[in-house]
């Protein structure tokens, strides 16, 4: 398989500018290849969360490759969390399903690297979820609105209790999102979202004044209760600006608790 698929590789590839002429492609280990062609089966469904991979021997075969190369691949796998691997008598092999939770990790170490603060990451939320309120009071049906009152009503069954809260608070703002229906944007926010929230949990778990994080909390609740009443009544300039007042809030709050780096938050 690596000699065929080498073979199918140029040494150069053509290039619009004359200094881009001849230079070399690098050519994929063996064990990238076959990480490669697990991966696609993956995220093209055909293989399915929690289903087994054939045995180390038949995949050896299949692919023709040693033992040593199908476990680099299965460690490139798993550093993707596209796989689980257990080990022993009893382990093999386990497809994943790709999780947000991972790309988020990954963006929050380029973010860190690029000197992007907490507050950089609230700003880009500020910017994409409120005129996603307004498309969802431009265009909701009965079950978006049914979906957005068991929300709230999951946030007043916990409004005593801090952490469940931001959870509950926190899954608001996704749903928000899920209910546009757009995928880019349901990864792009789950990447924010998973940040924030852990900000967010930080702050709530770190608060010297219990008194002042409720106020805070279910101030919160009631800017999410307005809101599903004004998607309801299609209200979509008034729905747009009340989330970006509500997010920017929500920023000023929890960064004035101290100053907390992406990287730490992920840590």
């Amino acid at each position: 398989m690596a000699e065929a698929a080498r073979a199918a590789v140029p040494a150069t590839v053509p290039a619009p500018s004359r200094n881009r002429v001849g230079r070399q492609v690098r050519v994929p280990k063996t064990a990238e290849l076959v990480a490669a062609h697990l991966r696609r089966q993956i995220v093209r469904g055909e293989l399915k969360p929690g289903d087994a991979l054939p045995p180390e021997s038949g995949l050896m075969e299949q692919f023709g490759i040693s033992r040593p190369t199908l476990r680099e691949a299965f460690r490139v796998l798993e550093s993707e969390s596209l796989i689980t691997v257990r080990r022993g008598a009893h382990g093999g092999a386990r497809v994943s399903a790709p999780d947000a939770e991972v790309a988020a990790r990954f963006a929050g170490l380029i973010l860190e690297y690029r000197g992007a603060t907490l507050g950089d990451i609230y700003r880009a939320a500020a910017l994409i979820e409120p005129p996603c309120a307004r498309q969802l009071a431009l265009k909701h049906t009965a079950d978006d609105i049914e979906r957005l009152r068991a929300a709230l009503a999951a946030e007043k069954a916990v409004l005593d209790d801090a952490l469940d809260l931001v959870d509950a608070q926190d899954a608001f703002h996704a749903l928000l999102i899920e209910l546009t229906g757009n995928q880019t944007l349901i990864l792009l926010c789950s990447m924010l979202r998973n940040i924030i929230d852990r900000a967010n949990a930080s702050y709530t778990a770190g608060a010297a004044d219990a008194d002042a994080q409720k106020a805070q909390a279910l101030k919160g609740h009631r800017a999410h209760v307005r809101l599903v009443g004004l998607i309801e009544s299609g209200k979509a300039d008034e729905a747009e600006k009340l989330w970006q007042r509500h997010i920017s809030s929500a920023d000023d709050v929890v960064n004035a608790a101290g100053p907390k780096t992406v990287l730490e938050l992920l840590d």
